[in-house]
């Protein structure tokens, strides 16, 4: 009896129950998202950035480094910095997430040797040339969105729940997204973004996850289609490190001036 009650309970915590409508539905599915990658503190990944043409199919290859910073109480900091090739060596891009109020994002390049701040009316606009926009690389925050359960459906025979989420902040390039989330593991395996038209703009597939410190979720690879102009985005990421002790001193304007 103590055994199946014991199960019981685990089977409750692992696999949670939603219900009400399908906007609350929606909701409590992505603050169970948001729940379960919290704690992490922060993080270090080096990464290949993939660009690919859509006329002649040419690529292009960048590295860059990628740290984030969780923060309490706010969204995450991230900072990339580009190590290759030389027209974009020393390009860094600093991220200061935030739920309703506008994201601060700035950009260091080392041909001008200034910094400049990405306005909001800019966020769509695509990030170094890669089909991903300023305002794909910011931390999700739950209130940053209304929601909406759509159904459910299986991705590469993956149980997903299927949302639609609707962005509350200004400015955004998209009038809506729907996410396919992994009923398992709780994380996005695909999510479609449609313009600002309503037309579908762009997908994003999430493939080769690896867990780390028994508990978050990682990609391998992230790869962003662009349907309108046939384009796509690679980000391959490796060597993630957690708790490296990067601190808020690690993420200020002055550090991107520094980056090398």
């Amino acid at each position: 009896m103590k055994t199946l009650l014991l199960t019981l309970i685990i089977s409750f915590w692992a696999y949670p129950c939603f219900a009400g409508t399908d906007e609350e539905k929606g909701l409590q599915i992505m603050q169970e998202v948001d729940r379960r990658d919290a704690g992490f503190g922060n993080s270090r990944a080096d990464v290949k950035m993939i660009l690919k043409s859509s006329s002649s199919g040419e690529e292009t290859l960048r590295l860059l480094r990628m740290d984030t910073l969780e923060v309490a109480g706010d969204g995450n900091k991230g900072l990339s910095i580009f190590d290759s090739p030389r027209d974009v060596k020393g390009t860094a891009f600093l991220s200061f997430t935030h739920a309703l109020e506008p994201d601060e994002q700035w950009l260091y390049l080392p041909a001008l040797k200034r910094v400049k701040r990405i306005s909001s009316s800019n966020k769509s606009g695509p990030f170094v040339g890669s089909e991903f926009a300023f305002e794909d690389l910011t931390s999700f925050e739950v209130p940053k969105y209304k929601y909406k359960y759509l159904r459910d459906e299986k991705v590469n025979d993956q149980d997903c729940f299927v949302i639609e989420l609707y962005p509350q902040y200004e400015e955004s390039g998209y009038t809506r997204q729907i996410s396919w989330i992994d009923k398992e593991r709780y994380i996005p395996l695909k999510v479609e973004y449609y313009d600002r038209k309503d037309a579908l703009l762009k997908t994003l597939e999430f493939k080769g996850y690896r867990q780390y410190l028994n508990q978050y979720w990682r990609a391998d690879e992230m790869l962003m289609t662009n349907h309108q102009t046939g384009k796509s985005t690679t980000l391959l990421s490796e060597n993630f490190k957690f708790r490296t002790g990067l601190t808020v001193r690690d993420f200020d304007q002055n550090t991107l001036q520094r980056a090398r």
